[in-house]
């Protein structure tokens, strides 16, 4: 029998929470609301190099970086993953994510099927959770409903819904987005599951 006394965690461990899941169905109300409704959680804000919107601030929506910047710091391995859309690069700083694992805060990531893939590869601690709609007739209904896609941006976002759908067991956690308050509390409990996870707790 081991003798060693076990010395409880004087609060509970801290973890990157990464959401993916398609255009269209929630990701960002749902980490929106994770946040607001626990304190040890804190979004993980992004870098990118297009310009800031009216309204955004540098260091709490994104990191606004010039293009110059952004690419030194890719060869630099400042980047958990990193994106170009639409001409812009987007990517998740490293430093700030572990700074807020090392305070005990759990950062909470949303990003595409790509950057999950690459945030498990350099932090295989973190926890993926893929967020689904009920059905791609679902999803479709969203899309259409929000009004500002045309029909062939439609037909995009759907084809690529298919092939992120496919991706779903390199996550840890699948949860069906039907409604959002079940929802919210489904990735809480994982939160709550992961806390309390033995391996997690500091030899």
């Amino acid at each position: 029998m081991n003798d060693v006394p076990f010395t409880l965690p004087e609060s509970p461990p801290a973890f990157l929470l990464v959401v993916s899941g398609p255009s269209g169905v929630g990701k960002s109300v749902l980490c929106q609301r994770l946040v607001e409704a626990d304190d040890r959680l804190v979004h993980s804000v992004s870098a990118t190099t297009r310009a800031p919107r009216e309204g955004e601030a540098d260091g709490t929506d994104y990191f606004f970086l010039d293009e110059t910047e952004f690419r030194k710091g890719v060869r630099d391995g400042d980047f958990l993953e990193w994106a170009e859309v639409y001409g812009h690069l987007y990517g998740t700083p490293r430093a700030p994510v572990k700074g807020h694992i090392a305070a005990g805060r759990t950062p909470v990531l949303n990003v595409d099927v790509q950057g999950g893939r690459s945030v498990k590869a350099l932090l295989p601690d973190s926890v993926l959770v893929f967020l689904a709609p009920p059905s791609l007739e679902e999803l479709e209904e969203r899309l259409r409903g929000r009004r500002t896609d045309s029909e062939e941006r439609i037909r995009s976002r759907l084809a690529v819904a298919r092939q992120e759908m496919g991706a779903i067991s390199e996550y840890d956690y699948l949860v069906v987005n039907d409604d959002l308050g079940a929802t919210v509390d489904a990735v809480r409990a994982v939160i709550t599951a992961e806390r309390c996870r033995v391996d997690r707790i500091p030899k």
